[in-house]
């Protein structure tokens, strides 16, 4: 499994986690059966575009495709968005990493 589906994944479950919901509680809210849940959450099926739509929709997440060249501003934005303390970052900005993010590329 690629690093970068390694943080979707982890974004999904920190999500469930905080919003407290057991997977029989999200797979009711968001429609996708809770043993596909499971698997998505442990690696073991791709996940689908049409299930992370609805698993994100239902614990309060936002996808969207930005340019490469803004990522710097909204994770600034965010990190505003969120309050500040110590040398600046919030507990959540410091623990916030964008669920993908495409390679850096030297054609810039």
């Amino acid at each position: 499994m690629s690093y970068v589906t390694e943080q979707i994944l982890e974004s999904l479950r920190d999500a469930r986690v905080r919003k407290g919901f057991s997977q029989r509680e999200l797979s009711a809210r968001s429609g996708v059966p809770q043993s596909h849940i499971s698997k998505i959450e442990s690696g073991g099926v791709d996940l689908r575009m049409s299930s992370l739509i609805a698993l994100a929709r239902v614990l309060d997440l936002e996808l969207f495709v930005a340019p490469k060249k803004s990522v710097p501003a909204i994770k600034s934005i965010i990190r505003s968005s969120n309050g500040t303390h110590n040398n600046g970052l919030s507990d959540e900005s410091e623990q916030m990493s964008p669920a993908y993010q495409l390679e850096e590329d030297d054609d810039d």
